[in-house]
């Protein structure tokens, strides 16, 4: 497995996230959405005052993944009332988790993945949860491996387009 460093993103990071995020968001999902539909979602989440919000909120983290010195990926938790959905005080959300296509053969999602648990470990929450696109069977493939069950679906709105997510939920008796 190559060895990949992980960051807290801080405001100097916000041109290096913003850069990723726009990225791995087209790359994952162009194909199946149209432009229209991509550059809403993109333009409304990934700008950088939006992105600024989110890094300076208490409930919120970025991490950004590195593989020798170049970032190739990110991942962003939430807590609390950032939460998108369930807004528990003892559960932790994996909002986004991404890699640059490039990269995704150095297994940067499963360490993104495993700091996301470790810092779940330390906040001592129930679980952790997050929605995946119904369409995504790289990501459900990915989630399921690593011990997250599902649990339930939401609206996720892409540009106009109404999509349906399914929630997961890797449990305390898994690898948390």
């Amino acid at each position: 497995m190559e060895h990949i460093d992980i960051i807290t993103a801080t405001n100097d990071h916000l041109p290096l996230l913003q850069q990723l995020a726009s990225q791995t968001f087209l790359e994952t999902f162009a194909a199946y959405n149209t432009a229209s539909d991509m550059e809403s979602y993109v333009s409304r989440h990934f700008n950088p005052a939006q992105l600024a919000l989110e890094i300076n909120s208490p409930d919120s983290n970025y991490y950004i993944a590195f593989h020798q010195h170049t970032p190739i990926g990110y991942i962003k938790l939430n807590t609390g009332e950032a939460q998108t959905e369930i807004k528990k005080p003892d559960t932790l959300e994996i909002e986004r988790i991404y890699v640059l296509q490039a990269y995704q053969g150095l297994k940067a999602g499963h360490h993104l993945l495993e700091h996301a648990i470790t810092i779940a470990r330390q906040l001592q929450v129930t679980y952790i949860w997050l929605g995946v696109w119904e369409k995504n069977e790289k990501a459900l493939g990915f989630y399921r491996k690593h011990g997250f069950i599902p649990f339930g679906t939401h609206i996720f709105l892409l540009g106009s387009d109404e999509q349906t997510d399914i929630l997961m939920k890797l449990e305390p008796g898994s690898t948390l």
